[in-house]
């Protein structure tokens, strides 16, 4: 059984994670109004990663026997002043992600929950993984400036993005 100041946290993970899904779909939309469909596109598989960032902490307080409870989500923002500043606030975003997921490591070591804290460790390196797509785009989007047809040109790239549900190293079962 999953003890009471833990459980609160995850519901707490998982509002957040669905948050994260609700803020890049809205990227996603502000990117399809501005006929840019390969950067919504990178949007909406952003939108399911984090679809399966929430079910994967849901699915563990399942199996540890938790009382899992919806919390309203958040509406995110939806205007913003150019592809970069909607992925400066991306990379901003999952900063503030990361140090979520860091005040969870933190409380499983101080309640001794050695099960969720294995589970964090994932969560850990995927953070470093959300961080630096985020900084590779931007650095791109710098270098690119006010040149539309490099845009465009990235714009095809980003459509090529699929989502690939990851391995998540319990078993080789992953949530769904």
């Amino acid at each position: 059984m999953i003890r009471q100041t833990m459980l609160e946290a995850l519901n707490r993970q998982i509002n957040r994670e669905l948050y994260s899904a609700y803020l890049y779909l809205s990227m996603s939309a502000w990117f399809s109004n501005r006929n840019l469909p390969g950067f919504a596109n990178w949007m909406r598989v952003q939108v399911q990663e984090e679809q399966f960032h929430a079910m994967k902490f849901y699915d563990y307080v399942v199996a540890r026997g938790g009382r899992l409870t919806m919390l309203a989500i958040e509406a995110p923002p939806s205007d913003w002043e150019s592809p970069l500043a909607v992925f400066e606030a991306t990379y901003a975003h999952e900063q503030k992600v990361t140090a979520m997921i860091y005040d969870l490591v933190d409380l499983a070591q101080k309640e001794k929950d050695h099960a969720t804290a294995n589970l964090l460790r994932w969560y850990v390196d995927e953070q470093v993984e959300e961080e630096a797509n985020d900084t590779g785009i931007i650095e791109r989007l710098k270098m690119i400036g006010d040149d539309r047809n490099a845009l465009f040109m990235l714009d095809r790239e980003l459509a090529a993005r699929v989502f690939t549900p990851p391995q998540t190293g319990n078993g080789g079962q992953s949530a769904p």
